[in-house]
């Protein structure tokens, strides 16, 4: 059975850049300091359902 993944989303221009494995432990939404190669920097990236 494969896993679950839930992707991660930039902040400023919405673009999906990066996927993890989804946890059910967690209970409110990842947000991490990631690079977007389309903004070129680093931006907060919030968990998509």
């Amino acid at each position: 059975m494969a896993q679950k993944k839930v992707a991660l989303a930039c902040s400023v221009c919405g673009s999906r850049n990066y996927t993890i494995p989804a946890n059910s432990n967690r209970t409110k939404r990842l947000e991490l300091n990631k690079f977007c190669k389309y903004c070129g920097k680093y931006t907060l990236h919030k968990e998509t359902r």
